[in-house]
């Protein structure tokens, strides 16, 4: 009979209204569920949460306030979204793992849902950590000798990052070193380093005080961040380092060639270590390094610098040698013709001077050589044929041949040719025409191409006609403002005159300057010319897209702006209702929108509206969603106490809401609530009625019987009207035991991560882990431990003690409940102590159980007494329930204690953790339950109400 009724579990047991407006402005508070050490408050309500270095940092942010706020983490100085997945930065809770130290610093959780101010909190992050020290040892007066032990005072300096500061301490062997301990030995902090180094003066050296050293780094094991030490040895060989290069400087080889270079140490105790730095900021990736050689096979231009090899042995200053790579190249070649400079004219002429000048590029520039040839023949320096070249150390290397008074038979093709000595790199060889037809350049722009009219998209080719011999380089660049060109330079180089841009865009229409280059031309002044472009583009409308939501025999008005188009004289509009044609015309010249209105709304008036705005360009587009679909429900997060218990096995929720914009529509007629429990795809469905309207603000409650524990459920809310369904809102409902240590009944199943407000003990070994089998790691104990929670839910949660490696017998883990208030009878205090009955689920399977205690912990108890009940060793692959009756004198906790046993088969659970006024009855008696033939869905939503193995 139970589970016939049952199928009516989704029928509505209460609806009603609240005619008061339920918006409220947010708030917020922050509450941590990560791996903190620890969370204290500090002076001006400050909280600082604690956490060490690689552990997870969990921050959850608590706000109330309707609508439902909307969540954003930041962090001081920047975003959190900087360092973090986007994904976590608007969501309730902040998860980051294995946080840095870097990541340490001011959060804020920041909520707002348009209703008065913003709700901020914040909390601060320490990150606690601790590196290994290390020692560094120098003498007393510089590095001029090789060997301590013609040194008088030796400094012995300990340095470790961390966080809190660090606590240093020093070792001789076994012997302690304190200040004053020993008269040749001085311990002292540098004042100027604010307590981050200990240094160790060892004072007119010893032969004792030759010995090993070691410096103890720690933190008082804060965050469970155990002591660093490290280990020096003292001899009287202790050197600091030196090292030699086994290659020349500068190294000049070509490109392609596979370079060594070999470091060796020639001195240093303890040995040094070698390392190999670059000017390059990073070696090159297919760089070698082994032992102290570093090899750069097929070496490239690019990879030339000064590459240095560095030792260090903690034992005064690093020693450092470097060499400097130079690969050989010649590159850039051009050429430039000069008319005699003193004739103002810019044309060679019979009589005249005229000079021919070579440049190029080269690396190393003292090995640059120039030629001369006149028709592939060689030329030499003459009184009339003058050769002259710039100074080796001027990059770039310049070649000069001035002709002196210019004859008929001058005339023809010179060619400078460039090389490196020793040969190895290909030469460069530029030729240069001289003869009647070698005129200086002009430019000009052809007829019809400026100015240039193009569309937004197209390829556009800016033209300059060059003449002229030689034809020189052309360069182009924006004349109408500083700006780059379409490929991100200031400037750009055409050998044909010719600037072709691909896609043009409307920021590209402007004035755009061709002029010659002094390059591979005339060393004259440039000629120049000038480009229009003009790009026309269709117009750019709003809005793009908008939904207008309107309820039947109401007025719709649409409107569509032109913002702006090129060319801007507009030339007509249009009006389509699903492609339909309902208005046309032209656009007024005073005016840039059009609007069209629908008087009365029908049903044939709902759907997709269009304005297209049309020039000569191509079109804009306006779009109108007209729909009579209803806005979605925004839940109420903020209800007092919605969740409540009708039966030992299922509970109840109250749901409520508040319509969006109910008057922007029809009337809502219903909702649509739809059901499902997590993990399963089914969905149960009814509907609600509405009677009347509903205003904006109102609260509507529905609730939510039958609800099985410890599950938790999707629930979908749909509006309905005379246009059918509106949008949906989704929301989950969970689980969780009513939190309230001052009621006359407590129960925890440990759904929620909070677990009912229990705490792990900080004074015992390990903890418990809140777990279910759901997420339980494949690589768990076998043979051990329970299947799934005290209901038999694999989804359920419950607490359990892991007892595998690190954990050794004997180890204990505690887990403290809330305090509970003991109200007296009479004003005059407790005389008879009131009984309760403190009760659980345990389940201790395995060849290895310890043992499980339960004790009674009152507030202002000094002394700890017995358990008040106790279990130990194997009971069974079953969950058991424990009761004792307590009498408590004033306010009290429980404590759960699991004790690890002789090996790793011994997790211990618990569940269902409940307190009652008065004293224990007997437990109640098994329930025997049949189950028929149902729908396989319907059984496995209702699976738990039979206890697992009947």
């Amino acid at each position: 009979t139970y589970l016939i009724n049952d199928l009516n579990a989704y029928t509505p047991c209460a609806f009603s209204f609240f005619f008061f407006s339920s918006t409220a402005s947010p708030t917020v508070r922050i509450i941590h569920s990560g791996h903190a050490c620890n969370v204290e408050e500090e002076r001006h309500t400050e909280r600082v949460y604690t956490i060490r270095e690689g552990e997870t940092l969990e921050l959850t942010c608590l706000v109330t306030g309707h609508p439902r706020p909307q969540i954003r983490w930041t962090k001081t100085a920047g975003s959190v979204s900087d360092r973090f997945q986007d994904s976590s930065v608007f969501n309730e809770t902040l998860h980051i793992a294995k946080i840095q130290r870097t990541q340490g610093g001011r959060y804020y959780c920041k909520a707002e849902n348009g209703l008065g101010s913003p709700a901020i909190k914040s909390i601060r992050v320490d990150v606690y950590y601790l590196d290994d020290p290390v020692v560094t040892v120098h003498q007393s007066i510089g590095e001029a000798k090789e060997q301590f032990y013609y040194e008088r005072t030796v400094f012995l300096r300990c340095v470790a990052n961390s966080n809190p500061p660090v606590r240093y301490s020093w070792h001789r062997g076994r012997e302690v070193l304190t200040q004053g301990s020993d008269k040749g030995v001085e311990i002292y902090e540098p004042f100027f380093t604010q307590g981050e180094t200990k240094i160790l003066k060892l004072k007119n050296l010893r032969p004792q005080d030759y010995a090993n050293y070691s410096c103890i780094a720690s933190v008082r094991n804060v965050c469970g961040i155990p002591d660093r030490s490290v280990i020096f040895r003292l001899t009287n060989k202790t050197a600091s380092p030196s090292i030699k290069l086994l290659v020349e400087d500068p190294i000049v080889v070509n490109p392609g060639q596979t370079v060594s270079l070999v470091c060796i140490t020639t001195g240093g105790e303890p040995t040094p270590t070698l390392t190999w730095v670059s000017s390059n900021e990073s070696l090159p990736q297919r760089s070698v390094v082994k032992g102290g050689t570093l090899t750069l096979p097929a070496i490239s231009s690019d990879e030339a610098g000064v590459y240095s090899c560095v030792a260090s042995n903690n034992v005064g200053n690093p020693a450092k040698k470097s060499t400097t790579i130079v690969v050989r190249a010649l590159k850039k070649g051009r050429f430039w013709i000069t008319p005699d400079p003193y004739h103002n004219d810019d044309n060679i002429q019979i009589g005249r001077e005229v000079k021919i000048s070579c440049q190029v590029e080269a690396t190393p520039p003292e090995e640059l050589t120039f030629s001369w040839l006149k028709n592939g023949r060689a030329l030499r320096s003459s009184e009339r044929m003058v050769i002259t070249q710039t100074d080796p150390d001027i990059s770039p290397g310049t070649t000069n041949l001035d002709i002196i008074d210019l004859k008929f038979t001058d005339f023809g093709t010179y060619t400078c040719v460039a090389a490196l000595k020793g040969g190895g790199i290909p030469e460069i060889s530029i030729d240069v025409n001289i003869s009647s037809t070698t005129v200086p350049p002009n430019l000009t722009v052809p007829r019809g191409k400026s100015p240039l009219v193009a569309r937004e998209g197209d390829t556009v080719e800016l033209e300059c006609l060059v003449s002229g011999k030689p034809k020189p380089i052309i360069l182009w660049s924006r004349a109408d403002k500083e700006a780059p060109m379409p490929d991100g330079s200031m400037q750009m180089e055409s050998y044909d005159g010719v600037l072709r841009i691909v896609n043009v865009s409307r920021e590209m229409t402007g004035s755009y300057r061709c002029q010659t280059s002094q390059f591979n031309g005339f060393n004259v002044k440039p000629r120049e010319a000038v480009v229009e472009l003009i790009v026309q583009y269709p117009p750019t409308v709003e809005p793009v897209y908008m939904e207008m939501r309107q309820g039947l025999g109401r007025p719709v008005v649409m409107t569509c702006r032109v913002l702006r188009a090129h060319p801007s004289r507009v030339l007509r509009f249009e009006w389509l209702l699903s492609n339909r044609l309902l208005h046309a015309g032209a656009f007024d010249a005073q005016r840039d929108e059009t609007e069209y209105t629908i008087r009365s709304l029908n049903r044939d008036g709902w759907g997709e509206y269009t304005c297209n705005v049309i020039n000569e360009a191509g079109a804009g587009k306006c779009t109108f969603q007209v729909t009579g679909k209803a806005y979605p429900p925004e839940f109420y997060y903020d209800t007092y106490s919605p969740l409540w218990q009708n039966r030992p096995r299922l509970y109840s929720f109250k749901l409520q809401w508040t319509q969006m914009n109910p008057n922007a529509v029809d009337r809502i007629v219903a909702y649509r609530l739809g059901i499902r429990q997590m993990g399963l795809e089914r969905w149960w469905e009814q509907e609600i009625p509405v009677d009347g309207t509903i205003n904006k603000g109102e609260l509507m409650t529905h609730n939510l019987t039958q609800l099985i524990k410890p599950e938790s459920y999707e629930v979908r809310l749909t509006p309905i009207t005379r246009f059918g369904e509106g949008d949906s809102t989704i929301r989950i409902v969970t689980y969780s035991a009513p939190i309230n240590p001052h009621l006359r009944e407590f129960h925890c199943s440990f759904e929620e991560e909070p677990i009912c407000m229990f705490t792990q003990d900080k004074n015992d070994d390990f903890d418990w882990t809140r777990h279910s089998a759901a997420t339980r790691d494949t690589k768990y104990t076998p043979n051990t431990g329970p299947s799934g929670d005290r209901s038999g839910s694999k989804q359920g949660f419950y607490m359990y003690i892991e007892t595998s490696r690190p954990r050794k017998e004997g180890d204990q883990a505690r887990l403290v409940s809330p305090f509970f208030n003991v109200a007296p009878k009479n004003p005059y205090g407790i005389t008879n102590p009131p009984a309760y009955c403190f009760g659980f689920f345990y389940h201790m399977y395995g060849k290895h159980i310890g043992t499980l205690n339960a004790f009674l912990k009152q507030k202002g108890q000094t002394t700890s007494e017995g358990p008040v009940w106790s279990l130990s060793g194997n009971q069974g692959d079953r969950w058991k329930q424990a009761k004792v009756s307590i009498h408590p004198t004033a306010s009290f906790q429980v404590v759960l204690e699991g004790i690890r046993g002789p090996g790793i088969e011994g997790d211990i659970a618990i569940d269902d953790v409940m307190l009652e006024e008065g004293e224990c009855r007997d437990p109640p008696p098994r329930v025997i339950c049949y189950v028929l033939a149902w729908s396989s869905d319907f059984l496995e939503s209702r699976k738990s109400l039979c206890p697992a193995r009947k």
